[in-house]
């Protein structure tokens, strides 16, 4: 009974933050974690083939049950291994049985399939069989990835060296690579599992999707400074964001989730982490006048969303219902819009990236796009050239992730920065000139001169002054010219 009650709660709070899953499920302290961890993700895997089953035999409202729940339950009971718990629960779903199981029937007859597998989306049937590698940063606050590198070799694995392109993804058991654009980053085969590993419950390493790593590397804010972690749970982002920082400065952190702020502050806690300051707090109620924030340069933004982009959460057009998602998208995006515009706010603001794991366009590039026309003081920052796959146009400035073009969930990825900023770092110490023959504006002045050893500078103070020798020899003649006027003009007289 516990089993399906924490894979219901776990469930419903993904919904919220689709790439805490994992998180959420081995922070849950339960006792069989490789239990839960796989009914959820097969739940999630046939989430909207058990809705249908769900919905089409009126279970919500003959059980009085709540849809995650029922979701857990039925899987198990159609799909599973069968329940596995006892009392009312089993007594009423083995009471729908039947129904249930004609209703999966006439799927199947349907659509002229006779495995469960078979009934999924042809993507999600080539992910089934296709898994994504197992991504892992190496948390440079513990230890360093030459070390990690070393431990891992000992302990049975074989390294590969540095990934050049996208097929040095694909992994044996005990082989793995470091990734090829995020140097922290280390790839596994698909089921490696480090759950149990000492690496892991030590927090030298941290079992996160290279999508997920995205922002705060793009975002890289320097040592000693200030920024915001707006939508922080379940604190991922956050752990890197304190890793780039080395620990230095100070990283607010805000969540409405008193729940997941606490799972939260036990990973930071596992991580090393110690220059955050948590709160339960609405970052849309957040003072950004308040002198609390005064010195906040940089802000990473990763707001509620669809949670689309994930293997096992994506959405089904074929089932779903069509005008109810797309509410649900225009919901989200009117508060994802308000969260930018909000962001943006805060006075001494640098930089801020925005980031979900959806693959609408009506919570990517839509929502920067009104977010870019409401704030003219900011701009879109090009992002890592060699990436495979681009924000849609016109904002190819951005990044897209997915599982086929990047071999990760599927992302999305912008950094706007504000126009004062871009100009400063544009400014160069030394006038450029196209054209050699063209001379400096008669405005600017420059007393620096290039930067050479002493023997170079006194060799061209040499070449460039006269020394006092010369100046005396260039007046000599001078002087004994007028001293023969002289003597010429004491004889005539």
């Amino acid at each position: 009974m516990a089993l399906y009650m924490k894979a219901a709660e776990i469930l419903d709070k993904a919904e919220s933050k689709q790439g805490a899953v994992k998180t959420l499920v081995y922070d849950s302290k339960f006792a069989n974690i490789k239990q839960l961890f796989a009914l959820v993700c097969e739940t999630q895997k046939f989430s909207s083939i058990l809705q249908e089953i769900i919905e089409s035999t009126k279970l919500l409202k003959l059980t009085k049950l709540r849809m995650h729940l029922a979701k857990v339950l039925v899987y198990d009971l159609l799909m599973g291994q069968g329940l596995k718990c006892g009392g009312s629960w089993k007594a009423v779903m083995m009471k729908h049985r039947s129904r249930l199981q004609a209703a999966l029937a006439r799927m199947k007859v349907k659509q002229r399939v006779s495995k469960n597998e078979d009934l999924l989306p042809t993507s999600d049937l080539r992910l089934a069989s296709e898994q994504l590698p197992r991504y892992v940063r190496v948390n440079t606050l513990k230890t360093t990835v030459d070390d990690t590198v070393d431990y891992l070799k000992r302990d049975g694995f074989s390294y590969m060296g540095q990934a050049s392109k996208l097929d040095d993804l694909t992994l044996k058991e005990k082989d793995f690579v470091r990734d090829l654009h995020l140097p922290e980053l280390l790839v596994f085969s698909p089921k490696t599992d480090f759950h149990d590993h000492f690496l892991y419950k030590a927090g030298h390493i941290i079992l996160q999707d290279k999508a997920s790593c995205l922002p705060a590397y793009l975002l890289n804010p320097p040592p000693d400074s200030h920024l915001i972690d707006a939508c922080a749970a379940p604190g991922n982002k956050t752990s890197h964001l304190a890793a780039i920082m080395k620990n230095k400065g100070r990283l607010f952190a805000f969540d409405l989730d008193a729940k997941r702020l606490a799972t939260m502050s036990t990973l930071l806690l596992r991580a090393g982490v110690t220059c955050q300051q948590l709160a339960h707090q609405d970052f849309l109620k957040v003072d950004p006048d308040s002198s609390q924030f005064k010195n906040v340069e940089y802000i990473l933004l990763d707001p509620s969303c669809s949670g689309s982009g994930m293997v096992c959460l994506r959405d089904d057009a074929s089932t779903a219902d069509q005008e109810k998602n797309q509410a649900r998208l225009t919901s989200l995006a009117s508060f994802q819009l308000r969260c930018l515009n909000h962001g943006l706010r805060f006075p001494r603001l640098k930089r801020l990236v925005y980031s979900t794991c959806s693959i609408h366009s009506q919570e990517n590039e839509e929502v920067v796009t009104a977010c870019l026309q409401q704030n003219p003081d900011f701009r879109l920052i090009p992002l890592l050239a060699q990436w495979p796959e681009r924000g849609l146009h016109p904002l190819t400035q951005c990044l897209r992730a997915s599982t086929t073009k990047t071999r990760t969930h599927g992302f999305f990825v912008a950094l706007l920065e504000k126009h004062s900023e871009a100009r400063k770092r544009m400014q160069e110490p030394e006038v450029q000139i196209s054209d050699p023959e063209a001379k400096p504006h008669s405005s600017f002045k420059c007393d620096k001169r290039p930067a050479c050893s002493e023997e170079e500078s006194e060799a061209s103070e040499t070449e460039d002054k006269p020394t006092t020798a010369a100046v005396q020899r260039a007046s000599t003649p001078c002087k004994k010219k007028r001293r023969k006027k002289k003597k010429k003009s004491a004889t005539v007289e």
